[in-house]
């Protein structure tokens, strides 16, 4: 059986660093946080919380779910949840959609908050209960003992596409993320409007299918480059995939803006070193919103209304002026 011990020689990291990440706490830099957290994820390592909380006949324990280790910004969700619970004296662990059902039961964990597409929206509801809450992010699941919590994709998706439009250009190609999550919709159909509303044409056959990695930025634009004529901006469903895409363009003498303008979503840190325009998803409130919320619930102050979390425009440098 893998412990601790085996991750940390791993990692390269000593058993308290692996402890420290595990737990929440804030002194690992974020490069040592995904590296641990990844190398759990390979060894199949939970860490098993059932004796400390069964001692206690009850949890104080927050279970996070995500499993998409490639996404540096969950790491800014993961900090404002962890500084909730150290907060109001919870712990808090970590784990993906293969193992988190077996920890989401009261005499483990408290509540659970999810950020997980690949966590079926049948676990979750048959896991919720008055005695275990749960907070789902980034999808609507109707149920008195689960609170959503949204981020409001279309009108900053809307503002981003109407400017770029009134830069010029008339020629599109969108990279879309997994098509069955709600933010992908969401972002697809304010591009879809925005187009329709300008009398602008687009064929489906411009729609580009990736994953929210940087990896699937880069093969789509790959393809779009065997194009004869290429699209004036390519409009990235995240900023993985338009950071991927813009890399693709690059190695192939493709200059970004002046040759296609590449927007993204979420503001991730690598975005503003590539100057990318996209839109700030605040992922750090995001997180201490989701513990907060999860712990009132806990506690007994119930409160699942659906809540919309506002995002903006962060207007760089890979969208030119007006285009001939």
């Amino acid at each position: 059986m893998t412990g601790i011990r085996d991750v940390a020689r791993a990692a390269g990291v000593s058993i308290s660093t692996v402890s420290n990440v595990l737990n929440g706490k804030r002194n690992v830099g974020d490069e040592t946080k995904e590296r641990v957290m990844r190398i759990c994820e390979e060894l199949s390592y939970y860490p098993n919380m059932a004796g400390k909380t069964l001692k206690k006949g009850n949890s104080r324990t927050i279970l996070f779910n995500f499993s998409d280790f490639d996404r540096s910004f969950f790491l800014k969700i993961i900090n404002g949840i962890s500084d909730y619970a150290n907060e109001h004296d919870y712990d808090f662990i970590i784990s993906t959609h293969k193992s988190c059902e077996k920890y989401m039961r009261s005499n483990l964990t408290a509540g659970c908050i999810s950020l997980d597409s690949r966590m079926s929206n049948e676990v979750l509801l048959k896991a919720a209960s008055e005695t275990y809450p749960i907070v789902v992010l980034d999808r609507v699941l109707r149920n008195p003992f689960i609170k959503p919590i949204v981020t409001n994709n279309y009108d900053p998706m809307a503002q981003l596409m109407q400017r770029v439009v009134a830069c010029g250009c008339r020629r599109f190609a969108f990279l879309g993320g997994p098509e069955s999550t709600e933010d992908n919709k969401e972002r697809y159909q304010a591009f879809l409007d925005v187009l329709e509303k300008n009398r602008i044409s687009f064929k489906r056959e411009h729609y580009y299918a990736g994953d929210y990695r940087e990896k699937s930025g880069y093969r789509a634009a790959k393809i779009i480059l065997l194009s004869e004529r290429l699209p004036e901006a390519l409009i990235c469903a995240n900023d993985n995939m338009a950071i991927g895409a813009m890399r693709a363009f690059q190695e192939n003498g493709i200059r970004v803006p002046e040759d296609i303008a590449v927007t993204g979503f979420d503001n991730s840190e690598m975005s503003g070193v590539m100057e990318l325009t996209t839109v700030e998803v605040p992922g750090y409130e995001r997180g201490y919103l989701a513990a907060q919320y999860l712990v009132e619930n806990i506690e007994g102050k119930r409160n699942v209304e659906l809540f919309r979390i506002s995002a903006q425009v962060k207007w760089r440098k890979t969208v030119a002026g007006k285009r001939k």
